[in-house]
């Protein structure tokens, strides 16, 4: 990389953008405040163009190479949305709204690309364009989908995409990801059983529907342990559990269990889903209840593409950074996964060192994390996009 004295003010503006993003946190679509900021600063920067609204409320900057004849389009993405949390990290520049936070790192993952946009737009050290990509509505509404479907790629040309994510755990300075799939898939399910309500001290002038639904909790844990090869990853919990019984001396009509299935497989996702449904009607119609499962569908397997792994570690070897080629995937998943469906890509994990779990309300992102990545983002787009040919 070239100017390391322009990269050294970068970074240190980098960590004054990221606190004010967790002080002011946004959720979702409503991303307004959020938004607004990122494109003010992608403007300062002398981005060749700025748009926003894209999938509603998701910003796109372009940034053309000192050379572009190459034609070649790489696109970069950050999230920008943050939780439904109330904070409980102490920071001065802890959440200023209520029950908001930035407790998954999106406001560490947005100051990243926002150093990057303007470290590059500075040194414009590359042959083609770069599109940084700000999303909304990550953590729960599909907001890499929806700029997808507001014709994203196809709008900006891009080629190939690649994005990070901070890890608790994984410590500062190293980058870790693999080929093949990286992040898991989210179905969730409701289960509604029905039966018939009465007195508990009368039960066999009753059916039971809460002694009903709990025999499918305990059968519907045995998928993973009995039906699923110990060597694939998978998980079914069962999250929620209520009856319409309002007293102790009322033996509940009907019973809601919500849960969800994560799995690295299409084979096995939809295993588990048939599994869940034989048991689901296979205990019902035991006890003589009446039982339904119904599915939402939540984000796809995330899955890297070899070449552009094999570049993504490339380029973090380049600048000096400790690399995991060989990444254990999660099962939790990532709406990144809808624009590696759409162009082939990769998704790294970022080390944030011995914080607080994601998700978690003392879960605060590391400053410090900044620097591994925009010099990652950096190197990877000079590495893709060389500004001179090879020897």
């Amino acid at each position: 990389m070239t100017k390391q004295a322009d990269l050294a003010a970068i970074l240190k503006e980098a960590a004054a953008w990221r606190q004010d993003f967790h002080r002011h946190p946004e959720t979702g679509y409503d991303v307004t405040r959020t938004a607004r900021r990122v494109a003010e600063l992608l403007q300062q920067f002398q981005c060749d163009e700025v748009v926003e609204g894209v999938g509603q409320s998701g910003v796109v900057g372009v940034i053309r190479g000192a050379a572009h004849e190459s034609g070649k389009v790489i696109g970069l993405r950050a999230d920008m949305d943050a939780l439904p949390i109330l904070e409980e990290t102490g920071a001065p520049y802890a959440s200023s709204i209520e029950g908001k936070m930035h407790a998954c790192g999106h406001d560490g993952h947005t100051a990243i690309l926002l150093g990057t946009a303007k470290y590059l737009a500075q040194t414009r050290a590359f042959n083609g364009s770069v599109v940084v990509i700000f999303q909304p509505a990550e953590e729960d509404a599909a907001g890499g989908k929806a700029m997808l479907d507001d014709g994203l790629m196809e709008r900006f040309g891009i080629d190939e995409v690649y994005a990070l994510h901070n890890l608790p755990g994984l410590p500062l300075g190293h980058i870790a990801t693999r080929s093949g799939p990286i992040m898991g898939t989210s179905d969730e399910f409701v289960i509604t059983v029905s039966g018939r309500g009465g007195h508990p001290a009368s039960p066999h002038k009753a059916l039971d529907t809460t002694m009903v639904a709990a025999q499918m909790l305990l059968t519907l844990n045995t998928i993973v342990s009995r039906n699923i090869d110990p060597h694939a990853p998978a998980a079914l919990g069962v999250t929620m559990f209520s009856t319409d019984s309002k007293a102790s001396n009322i033996i509940a009509q009907t019973v809601r269990m919500e849960g969800t299935i994560r799995t690295l497989d299409r084979t096995t996702r939809q295993h588990m889903k048939d599994r869940t449904e034989e048991i689901v009607t296979g205990v019902a119609q035991t006890f003589g209840a009446e039982a339904k499962v119904i599915w939402t569908a939540g984000y796809p397997i995330a899955e890297n593409a070899e070449p552009q792994t094999s570049a993504a570690l490339d380029a973090a070897r380049q600048v000096a950074l400790a690399v995991d080629d060989n990444a254990l995937p999660l099962l939790q998943s990532e709406d990144f996964s809808y624009m590696l469906e759409a162009k082939p890509g990769a998704l790294v994990f970022l080390g944030n060192g011995a914080s607080a779990m994601l998700h978690d309300p003392r879960y605060d992102f590391d400053d410090k994390a900044i620097e591994t990545g925009v010099n990652w983002f950096s190197s990877l787009v000079e590495l893709r996009l060389p500004a001179w040919p090879a020897n």
